[in-house]
């Protein structure tokens, strides 16, 4: 008997993405991963601002550059690419009556932005009041930001993420991708899904108000809560913990490794293999309070052995003896590991104009209604004619005219 396969979590669902570059798309992609209908609204001629981010671009089978870079690809697999001028009338009746038949709307356009088009939130939900409309701004609907744009660079460092970030006595440093986006996209599919059950037991849909200001203030985690608790600011400390130690970065003879010491029984293994016993029972080091209190004395005594050795040594040793520690791999690195590979982080998907496109895994996994990959990123504008005529119900003479007029374009 064939065992039976249990559809996507999110399937018979429709979603509106009419977000462009990160957060918004990081969102819509979630979703289409989790089997949703996504549809991605995008300018006639240009499309999101990210497909022209490059290089690097991704190639077609003759080996040429193609008009798809790499940024695009990562966050808009299992969408449909439609092409829509808002700023004209017509555009703006199709985009509202696709709202009507659709259940969730993603949008990142300024604060007000969308209401001389007759695309805000209360007058969609006129429309449709089931619509779960999603806006995601730099600073939030409110406060006397809330007109700015935001970006994730900006946010990092308005947030505080990068006073906490670098080097103790050199500049502040943003973190190594643009990791507020990303984390707005995540909290962003955390608040849809909500909304869908608030739907679900009341009928309504509900607007989504979500900053990368907000979420990079939440996300600061530890840090925001030991100020609060202290009313002390926490500085950069590189690669060291301000909690912990050791749990940071130490050289070997051929690199560095990490280590991430959680416990002093844990320390106290470290201390055998770096042989040096005596450690964990010298009162400066017994505990973590005592190491945190004398990371200076301590950090250069544990550097001075790691450096006799090389990392690939120090990994087995410490692995073998219960210590968590890891090199520093490069990206090429992580994605040759083993045990990556074993997790299945990289696949690929056929697409019109690369034969194939190599992708990352979405890393959520479920047991019964497993991550479902339908369609590769989009080509500009093209499923437009297609979704209008599935969905709204146009006929190919209409799609013409609208095409003519530049209402549509279809890639």
């Amino acid at each position: 008997m064939t065992p039976l396969v249990s559809p996507s979590c999110l399937a018979g669902l429709r979603v509106l993405d009419m977000s462009r570059v990160l957060a918004g798309p990081w969102a819509g992609q979630m979703l289409g991963d989790l089997g949703a209908e996504v549809i991605k609204i995008e300018r006639p001629g240009t499309g999101d601002d990210t497909r022209g981010w490059g290089p690097p671009y991704l190639r077609d089978q003759e080996g040429a550059e193609t008009s798809e870079s790499a940024y695009f690809l990562c966050a808009n697999r299992n969408k449909k690419s439609v092409t829509i001028d808002m700023t004209h009338t017509d555009g703006q009746k199709l985009l509202a009556r696709l709202a009507q038949s659709s259940d969730i709307l993603i949008e990142n356009f300024k604060v007000g932005g969308l209401k001389k088009y007759g695309l805000d939130f209360e007058q969609l939900h006129k429309l449709n009041p089931r619509l779960i409309y999603c806006s995601i701004t730099g600073f939030g609907q409110t406060g006397p930001y809330a007109p700015r744009a935001g970006y994730d660079f900006l946010v990092q460092a308005m947030g505080g993420l990068m006073s906490v970030t670098g080097q103790k006595d050199e500049a502040p440093q943003k973190v190594g991708v643009a990791i507020t986006d990303i984390l707005t996209g995540l909290h962003a599919t955390v608040a849809i899904l909500a909304a869908l059950a608030h739907r679900h037991a009341t009928g309504r849909g509900q607007h989504i108000d979500l900053s990368l200001l907000d979420t990079q203030i939440a996300s600061l985690a530890n840090q925001s809560s030991s100020y609060l608790v202290t009313g002390v600011a926490p500085s950069r400390l590189g690669n060291s913990h301000p909690s912990i130690v050791p749990y940071q970065d130490l050289p070997t003879s051929d690199g560095a490794m990490i280590v991430a010491v959680g416990n002093d029984a844990q320390f106290a293994r470290l201390c055998e293999c770096l042989g040096q016993p005596g450690w964990a029972a010298d009162v400066r080091f017994a505990t973590n309070r005592s190491r945190v209190e004398n990371r200076a004395l301590l950090e250069p005594l544990m550097k001075q052995e790691t450096m006799r050795e090389s990392t690939a040594y120090w990994v087995a040793l410490l692995e073998k003896a219960g210590v968590p520690c890891g090199p520093v791999n490069s990206i090429a690195d992580v994605f040759e590991d083993p045990h990556v590979k074993a997790r299945g982080a990289r696949f690929e998907m056929e697409h019109p104009l690369a034969g194939h496109v190599p992708l990352v895994a979405n890393p959520i996994r479920l047991s019964e209604s497993p991550v479902d990959y339908r369609l590769p990123p989009p080509l500009l504008g093209q499923h437009t004619r297609d979704v209008l005529k599935d969905i709204l119900g146009f006929e190919e003479t209409d799609l013409d005219r609208l095409q003519q007029t530049g209402v549509i374009s279809q890639g």
